[in-house]
């Protein structure tokens, strides 16, 4: 049991994805490409946000239509535009007591996983972050003659989609602990011995609660 694997947003971050699409965007002058897009889906967003319709689901779709705002990139820009990401969203709102807890597991010997619905590309960049053999497993990009095609090569990797790649990854190993923050993360956090809720939402909450799992925040 030398693997422990951790969602990112939530858990590692409070930082969003999207935020640092939106923010490179303004700071690169595509400010009225990204808001076309951002205001396309503000009803399927509102929706959501009143449970009028599944969140996941909504936000797996969005995941899918933004990765259409970084089409035309070559690999060393979606890099440029992953670590401006990383740097300026995601690593500024990292929560430093689950990093540091999950640097005393590395400093023992155990691989580390993040398994996220990130792009891939992001995911990595904050990955490196993290330290050298840190293991990403986020959306994979559709990639074409060295130019990203705008579309996802595979389905987002959240909940189940999460935990498959990670089983697959673990090759019949055991997952000694897994850190989420929210249900999709569920079916990655029953593959562990020791299932950690971080930060939950309420809903993973209560589920931590009944399951005795350990909660932080």
């Amino acid at each position: 049991m030398n693997t422990i694997a951790a969602d990112l947003e939530g858990t590692l971050t409070i930082g969003e994805t999207w935020r640092g699409m939106a923010a490179w965007m303004q700071a690169h002058g595509l400010a009225a490409q990204y808001q076309w897009f951002f205001y396309r889906n503000l009803p399927g967003a509102v929706a959501a946000r009143l449970g009028l319709q599944d969140k996941r689901a909504f936000q797996d779709r969005f995941m899918e239509g933004a990765a259409g705002l970084l089409a035309g990139l070559g690999q060393a820009e979606l890099t440029a535009v992953s670590e401006w990401v990383v740097t300026n969203e995601l690593w500024p709102k990292r929560r430093l007591d689950v990093l540091d807890e999950l640097l005393r597991l590395r400093q023992d010997g155990r691989r580390l996983v993040l398994c996220s619905a990130t792009f891939q590309p992001i995911l990595e960049a904050f990955a490196r972050r993290m330290g050298e053999g840190v293991v990403a497993l986020g959306t994979p990009l559709e990639v074409e003659g060295g130019v990203f095609t705008g579309r996802l090569r595979g389905p987002v990797r959240s909940g189940a989609h999460k935990a498959e790649h990670l089983r697959k990854l673990l090759r019949g190993e055991a997952l000694y602990a897994a850190y989420g923050d929210s249900l999709p993360d569920v079916p990655m956090l029953e593959l562990a011995e020791q299932p950690v809720a971080v930060y939950p939402e309420p809903r993973l909450r209560a589920l931590a609660v009944e399951r005795n799992w350990r909660v932080i925040g």
